[in-house]
């Protein structure tokens, strides 16, 4: 699969892209849209992100910063 640009996903991101952008299983990307810290957009049943806020969210993490929590998010 070729790696797309951040312009190239919907506005939108479902858990499927969430995994593929962060090369995990689907399941640990549904753990990681339920950390406090996590810019989760709900839609009744379904869990989205924005595509900007995402980006913004994996960027502070990949820095250390801890602009919206505390709590480290940790990926095993």
């Amino acid at each position: 699969m070729q790696a797309q640009t951040v312009e190239n996903y919907p506005l939108m991101l479902k858990v499927e892209h969430v995994s593929e952008i962060v090369g995990c299983s689907k399941r640990v990307a549904y753990e990681l849209m339920e950390h406090p810290n996590f810019p989760l957009v709900r839609m009744g049943r379904l869990k989205r992100v924005q595509r900007e806020a995402f980006f913004q969210w994996l960027s502070s993490q990949a820095n250390g910063s801890s602009n919206h929590s505390p709590h480290a998010v940790t990926i095993l």
